[in-house]
């Protein structure tokens, strides 16, 4: 993950997104993050995620992770090897990121479930705790089917069923 530049990060991300562009004609920001079509300074891209810091940060660090391509929330994800590998390799990307930059930390990795949720792009948060504020940690927490789903809980509920069929 470490061996590219910043303006080498920007190319990746405009040249991965550039087929995309024509049938992404929308007022979604991510999906313009994702094309290259804004100033954000990405901490990561590849053919199927983008990652930067979020602008507004709850966490010592706090990063976001999405996918290149548009799914607008967990909701759309379904029990696939496609959806369960993307978000595996968004949590890969995230800790990874993570470790680097704040390897002392204890980190918490979720998405924001409908309908507590404020951009309609799928985003892994990648956090690096402490809260800041630590009343922050609310909005980070699990409310059951609603508000914030760990990463690994999702992973579980999106698991292909031909995986949980061949382990039993």
């Amino acid at each position: 993950m470490g061996g590219v530049d910043k303006g080498g990060i920007r190319r990746v991300a405009m040249a991965v997104a550039g087929d995309m562009a024509a049938p992404l004609r929308s007022p979604c920001l991510f999906c313009q993050m994702a094309r290259g079509s804004t100033s954000a300074d990405l901490l990561f891209a590849d053919e199927m995620v983008i990652a930067f810091r979020d602008l507004r940060p709850a966490a010592f660090r706090h990063y976001l992770v999405i996918p290149v391509k548009h799914i607008p929330t967990v909701k759309h994800l379904n029990r696939s090897t496609e959806d369960h590998h993307l978000v595996n390799h968004m949590l890969n990307v995230g800790k990874t990121l993570l470790e680097r930059d704040a390897p002392q930390s204890n980190y918490r990795f979720g998405f924001h479930q409908p309908p507590f949720y404020s951009v309609d792009h799928l985003h892994l948060h990648c956090l690096a705790l402490p809260f800041i504020p630590s009343w922050k940690r609310l909005k980070y927490s699990s409310l059951g089917h609603f508000g914030f789903i760990e990463a690994g809980k999702l992973l579980a509920k999106i698991r292909p069923l031909s995986e949980l069929s061949s382990q039993l």
